[in-house]
């Protein structure tokens, strides 16, 4: 429990996180990773390059600052995080680490400025952040091996493997002990753990494309980099090195971006941009077999049939499924593709497309894909009136601000 003189030291340092905030978590990866290396693999190094790692991590420090005296307002954050951790399999003793490398971060980088008093009261702070972690990842791990049989890491085998676009396979994955697989919530993903050629451990978080309850699990992975970006070293390898009878360490399914049950027949909107497809067409098979009288609309953005995946396998939901649109829009078509009338219509989401696909309906959104996607399309919403209830987004990668 803070004092209140801890809490107020706390609040008093806002301004200066506001001001300081990439600075400091820069300045703590780089010196976790030097002193604590072993804690590299639970890190995307693509995230550290880009800056989003460091970005996420400050603000949260300044939300977690701004409500220090009442860190239940953040408790959706505090879930997000949680999930994440679980399904990397951080463990209590991590803590202590996180908490030592940025306590030395705050005091090498604010200097003079960080005099004892906002050490001690940042210490308190951390510790009483890292008690509410450890409590909530306790309890999910002990519901993932309630719910789904196993914690940790299991091995998995590919029984399948198939393109579902120029840049995205599927790998289909069942247990190789032959166990039955329970049933995941629509949205939520799947962690892997491969070592690479070079020795190299690495983790990725992979969301379920496939409906909820079938006897796999499948995964569908673009691969990244090209174009001037890095490489993605795991989307590679598994695009590159894993065949069907191949092994994977795959842990339990997690995350808290899922399709909520609902017992009304609410308009249900589904918007996927580029791979962001994957948690929502799991989300799609689950609102059409548990709902099947639900108007859907699922829009979908690519920038051209190259990589629009999962048109087949959509195409014959719509043909069984009366209540369902599809609309395919393209950013860059290819010249074929209004030949073939491969999609229906060209350009961005905007204003005048959701007029038409969904007017003036009271209807329940939940949207996926690029970080630039999501800022647009929930300006969109909030311009529409759409209140925060029925608004549900995910990010592939550090959760950022979708603040305008």
């Amino acid at each position: 429990m803070l004092t209140s003189g801890q809490l107020a030291v706390i609040k008093q340092t806002v301004p200066v996180l506001q001001e300081n905030g990439e600075t400091l978590t820069r300045h703590f990866y780089q010196r976790m990773f030097r002193h604590n290396p072993e804690v590299l693999g639970f890190f995307n190094p693509a995230h550290q390059r880009s800056g989003n790692q460091q970005r996420a991590l400050a603000g949260a420090i300044c939300a977690y600052a701004q409500h220090v005296d009442n860190p239940a307002v953040l408790a959706d954050a505090v879930e997000l995080i949680a999930q994440k951790h679980v399904s990397l399999g951080i463990q209590p003793e991590h803590y202590p680490i996180v908490g030592d490398n940025l306590l030395a971060s705050i005091r090498e980088v604010l200097g003079e400025a960080a005099t004892d008093d906002i050490l001690d009261a940042w210490a308190a702070a951390y510790g009483a952040l890292a008690d509410i972690f450890i409590e909530r990842e306790k309890a999910l791990y002990e519901t993932q091996e309630q719910q789904f049989g196993w914690r940790g890491f299991k091995s998995f085998v590919v029984t399948r493997r198939e393109p579902t676009s120029e840049n995205i396979v599927s790998l289909y994955l069942e247990p190789e002990d032959g166990t039955v697989l329970q049933t995941h919530q629509p949205g939520q993903y799947l962690t892997v753990r491969l070592t690479l050629p070079d020795g190299e451990t690495v983790m990725r978080n992979y969301s379920l494309s496939n409906r909820p309850g079938e006897i796999f699990y499948r995964i569908s992975v673009k691969r990244e980099g090209g174009g001037g970006t890095p490489a993605g070293v795991c989307s590679n390898h598994l695009h590159d090195h894993i065949n069907v009878g191949d092994q994977l360490a795959v842990s339990p399914p997690c995350g808290s971006f899922i399709l909520r049950e609902t017992k009304t027949c609410k308009p249900l909107v589904l918007i996927a941009g580029g791979v962001g497809v994957t948690p929502i067409l799991s989300m799609l098979h689950a609102a059409l077999k548990e709902t099947p009288d639900r108007p859907v609309v699922f829009l979908q953005g690519a920038l051209n049939s190259a990589v629009h995946p999962f048109a087949e396998e959509l195409a014959a939901l719509k043909r069984v499924n009366p209540h369902l649109r599809i609309h395919v829009r393209y950013s860059d078509p290819l010249p074929e593709d209004r030949r073939n009338k491969s999609h229906d219509s060209e350009g961005i989401i905007d204003e005048t497309l959701l007029d038409e696909l969904v007017g003036d309906m009271d209807a329940e959104y939940y949207f996926c894909g690029p970080t630039p996607m999501l800022k647009h399309v929930r300006i969109l919403l909030e311009r529409r009136g759409v209140g925060d209830a029925d608004i549900h987004y995910e990010f592939f990668g550090p959760a950022e601000s979708l603040a305008a």
